[in-house]
């Protein structure tokens, strides 16, 4: 999937990035100017580094801080959606301008910088000037590849944090990119652009048939849905309930009730 990186040019990549972020605050990505360490800002490389085995302090206090705004004593909760947040705009940010102009930009770890306290969506950052890949990996191809270039290291920083399901931090990023495309493709619909719509789930399509999507759940296109095979644990969360995507049907008897602190 390595394809040469090409400049994204001026107004070309200005008209990219509005029309993305017009589809929602999920796929919008701030660019440009200096100075985001002083605004509290890190950069996402740095999130992801383990140092001994332990997670990096910007992770463990974000988990910490949805721990606390969920009021749920189970730190794996707040890790996995922690993971799923960050999941979403990740597939955001790359699957609308592969939809709707057929280019996926580069948006490398150590370029793109994350603001910890500022939740939902997760706050990003690009200060560099934008970068998108080259044709030979194809759409599909870059797609993963900005994609996976931080998934992968998240995945492994999150499991670092605290004891989680790995198989369930993939089903997590499987759900994401699914509800990425729902919201992408009922847009596209509503702008009169069908063809975006039709290469937005023909590219997710593409990812959900190999690792590490390809086991996670099910997508169907007539009419768009998707169930998945694992459960992200929002149930667990104090009122929480089941996702429409989950595999669960209903909330697991010994839970009911019961504030959800056990395991699950």
């Amino acid at each position: 999937m390595d394809g040469d990186d090409t400049p994204a040019h001026g107004d070309s990549t200005a008209a990219m990035l509005r029309e993305a972020a017009a589809v929602g605050p999920f796929f919008a990505l701030r660019t440009g100017g200096a100075g985001p360490r002083a605004e509290g800002y890190v950069p996402l490389g740095a999130v992801y580094r383990t140092v001994d085995g332990r997670a990096a302090p910007p992770l463990l206090a974000r988990i910490d801080a949805v721990a606390t705004t969920l009021r749920t004593d189970e730190r794996r909760v707040a890790a996995s959606l922690v993971f799923q947040g960050l999941a979403a705009r990740l597939w955001s940010l790359a699957l609308a301008p592969a939809a709707l102009h057929g280019r996926v930009p580069e948006l490398r770890p150590d370029r793109l910088w994350w603001n910890p306290a500022r939740m939902a969506p997760d706050d990003l950052w690009h200060p560099d000037p934008l970068r998108v890949h080259g044709e030979p990996a194809g759409l599909a191809g870059q797609l993963a590849q900005t994609a996976y270039v931080h998934l992968r290291p998240l995945h492994h920083a999150v499991r670092a944090a605290c004891p989680v399901s790995g198989r369930l931090l993939w089903g997590n990023a499987a759900s994401a990119l699914a509800g990425s495309l729902r919201v992408l493709h009922d847009w596209c619909r509503a702008q009169g652009r069908g063809d975006a719509a039709d290469r937005a789930t023909a590219l997710v399509h593409t990812l959900f048939q190999t690792p590490p999507l390809s086991d996670t759940g099910t997508l169907t296109t007539a009419p768009l849905s998707f169930r998945r095979r694992t459960c992200c644990l929002y149930y667990r969360v104090p009122g929480g309930g089941l996702c429409g995507d989950c595999v669960l049907h209903r909330i697991p008897r010994a839970e009911r009730g019961a504030g959800h602190s056990g395991g699950g």
